[in-house]
């Protein structure tokens, strides 16, 4: 791909500052749009230019006018499953009408693709059978599920009318440096957090729900080539395609910090599936993408970093 000015939405966050530092490395120009919900300027690299911007902001629209980006890459999103249980209202302004405010403007200014963060797990709720291609059937079990299938809908029809080129990316569970601990997604940095701090280890229900773990530097790998990708398909599973249930998880993480650490198990929690994998042949014959990145390495990684940001 040419040296591209891209625009992200979401980029001061976990896997949108991994995908700008990726493109700004490969040489492209990076605009970040961000509201700072949940971005932190310290993820921001020194080389983006960033507007503090709601993505429902009608101000969108001059970002796009004044910078004229060639691509987008929409990571900004509400992305706490429990939260759209609680608020479901809020979960679609910001994940439905705020995806179509960023497909309007895109329109409007010749955006070249946009490339949207899906949900593998949410969107297809429990699974029939694992682990699930593209083309398991949607039943999902949160709004914010139904939020991102709907967000992946709308994709659809501004390429079918409007010529708008897409890829929708199906997220497996994404972990890495810069997760955010403190709030109620992303089990491994708040595993990571507790255990590193000496804190109560709280593993919701048995511990024996499963799910696709991926460390963020191979999403925002999956990100580029599909930005590159010229192709019919547009939906792409973006995972490791291997169930680690929770006590697992557990068990790893502890062998790594202090092998003596003990976890209490509290109530399941409402909404959240039993079991979730994603098979994902298409990103490797498509994309020519796959996972790189092992479980344990990754963990490492990811421990290191919550080391040493003291937090």
């Amino acid at each position: 791909m040419q040296k591209s000015k891209i625009l992200i939405t979401g980029g001061a966050g976990f896997i949108g500052s991994h995908v700008a530092d990726l493109l700004i490395n490969e040489g492209h120009e990076v605009i970040v749009v961000d509201d700072f919900s949940s971005g932190r300027e310290a993820n921001l690299h020194e080389k983006t230019k960033c507007y503090k911007l709601d993505i429902r902001d009608a101000g969108l629209e001059r970002v796009f006018q004044d910078e004229k980006p060639h691509y987008v890459i929409h990571n900004a999103a509400q992305i706490d499953v429990r939260r759209s249980l609680a608020d479901p209202i809020y979960d679609a302004g910001v994940n439905i009408l705020g995806t179509i405010n960023l497909l309007q403007s895109c329109v409007t200014h010749k955006v070249k693709k946009v490339v949207l963060a899906s949900s593998g797990g949410a969107i297809y709720g429990e699974q029939e059978f694992f682990p699930a291609p593209e083309t398991h059937p949607f039943h999902p079990i949160s709004p914010y599920g139904i939020a991102k299938l709907t967000a992946e809908h709308y994709l659809f029809y501004f390429r079918a009318v409007h010529g708008l080129d897409y890829a929708a990316l199906r997220y497996a569970n994404v972990y890495g440096p810069r997760q955010d601990p403190f709030g109620e997604a992303g089990v491994v940095a708040i595993f990571a957090s507790r255990m590193l701090n000496g804190e109560k280890t709280l593993i919701n229900g048995s511990g024996e729900q499963t799910r696709d773990f991926i460390y963020v530097e191979d999403v925002a790998k999956a990100n580029i080539m599909a930005l590159e990708a010229d192709s019919n398909e547009k939906v792409f599973n973006i995972g490791t395609g291997k169930e680690t249930s929770i006590n697992r998880l557990f068990d790893i993480m502890k062998s790594i910090i202090n092998p003596s650490i003990t976890a209490e198990h509290g109530p399941a929690k409402a909404g959240e599936q039993l079991r979730s994998v994603l098979e994902c042949a298409r990103a490797k014959e498509v994309l020519h993408w796959s996972s790189r990145v092992s479980l344990e390495e990754g963990l490492r990684k990811t421990i290191d970093y919550f080391r040493s940001v003291n937090l």
